[in-house]
């Protein structure tokens, strides 16, 4: 809902993100697609993720998609001069976001030495600060060796950088949580998260840890069948693959009406001595189930499929490619209000997306393109710090900031 006097819900908001990598970025983003005004600080020239892969015409698409929305101004932080500037800017936002080592002239301490009620969130790999990434996490908390097709031998490291987006996510709530304590009791705060500790409270909240504390056989993999209930990959008669999908028993009995294979079902049921009607049961005779489902798939097409499963309310889709993403109309997906247009300065026209959250009472901001480096230096040193031209020249002059 967007009205004449609707803002954004973060409008007022102020950050600064110092980062790299994905999970710091992800959450300014994430603060960023709400209408804060997030101000991203990196080295004259970029910091170590500018030119990070996917790229394209020698840009990075990597840094565009995780910067959507930002401001960026580039500062020489070696210089005495641009050190001030940094605090400054940290000292007047009030809240600071980083996901690299903090020099002793940005510790928490000195920040609320200047401003007592300064928020600083500091992401980490390990919970003692020492050095880790998503893919190192995920490689000692377990998933690689329950992941990937069941004939494997070693460990199968996973594509999306989960930890990574989760933690992210989770410190931007930890920044407006801090922010509600800050409007409070006037207090600031030094929130710090690990994505080791993310990786293992996710870990626990669903069960890993305690199954692993309880059952002496460890987790096996399953390949693409759903452990404990029942989901498969189907290949259709014109070469695409689709999930089928039976969590509940409504979802089963909608599958087992939608393919009209009651009968043959029935009899496995009582040939195996299971309910059906069960997650369990359903997991048990995945095999055997599969093997009625599979050829009732493969006689058919996607466009076939359509007719026959979606009455029912059966619960599948096809799988796509990214690139079949973009023209299918599978969905909507691209329809959704989520995704616009953007003109990415160096790139061109893209496809991007806003912030997910729909608040009934507040603006929803269409996506926004990521900035050039150091775009908006001279704005934000003027408008942050009442900087006059001739300072803002001196600065230049002393290399702490770009000529």
């Amino acid at each position: 809902m967007s009205t004449s006097t609707a803002r954004p819900v973060l409008e007022g908001f102020r950050i600064v993100e110092i980062s790299a990598f994905v999970a710091a970025p992800i959450g300014g983003a994430t603060l960023a697609a709400m209408g804060a005004d997030v101000v991203r600080i990196d080295p004259i020239g970029g910091g170590i993720d500018a030119h990070r892969w996917p790229v394209h015409n020698d840009r990075s698409l990597y840094w565009a998609g995780l910067n959507q929305g930002k401001r960026s101004v580039t500062i020489n932080a070696k210089t005495e001069a641009g050190r001030r500037l940094v605090r400054d800017l940290v000292c007047h936002a009030g809240m600071c976001l980083t996901n690299l080592p903090l020099p002793d002239w940005m510790s928490y301490e000195r920040l609320a030495a200047v401003r007592p009620d300064i928020i600083l969130a500091v992401i980490t790999g390990n919970p003692d600060g020492s050095v880790a990434v998503d893919y190192t996490i995920n490689a000692a908390i377990g998933f690689p060796w329950i992941t990937g097709p069941v004939e494997s031998a070693g460990p199968v490291n996973h594509v999306l950088p989960a930890w990574d987006t989760l933690t992210g996510y989770l410190v931007a709530a930890g920044l407006i949580a801090a922010e509600l304590r800050r409007v409070r009791t006037g207090h600031g705060d030094h929130l710090t998260i690990s994505l080791a500790d993310v990786a293992l409270s996710v870990s626990g909240h669903l069960g890993y840890l305690a199954e692993a504390q309880l059952v002496s056989e460890p987790r096996r993999r399953y390949g693409n069948d759903l452990y404990g209930s029942f989901a498969r990959d189907f290949a259709t008669a014109d070469g695409r693959r689709v999930i089928v999908v039976a969590l509940t028993a409504r979802q089963w009995n909608s599958l087992v009406s939608a393919t009209e294979l009651r009968e043959h079902l029935a009899e496995l049921e009582k040939r195996l001595r299971m309910d059906f009607q069960k997650e369990g049961d359903r997991f048990g005779a995945r095999r055997e189930i599969c093997e009625l489902l599979e050829p009732w798939f493969a006689k058919r097409t996607l466009d076939e499929l359509r007719p026959l499963l979606d009455p029912h309310g059966v619960l599948w889709g096809p799988y796509q490619t990214f690139q079949e993403l973009l023209v299918s109309d599978e969905r909507a997906s691209l329809r959704n209000p989520l995704v616009g247009p953007i003109t990415q300065p160096g790139l061109g026209g893209l496809l991007a997306t806003g912030s997910p959250l729909v608040f009934a009472g507040a603006e929803r901001l269409p996506p926004r393109p990521a900035p050039t480096m150091g775009e908006h230096t001279v704005d934000v040193l003027a408008s942050w710090l009442d900087l006059t031209a001739p300072e803002i020249a001196d600065l230049r002059a002393q290399g702490a900031i770009d000529s």
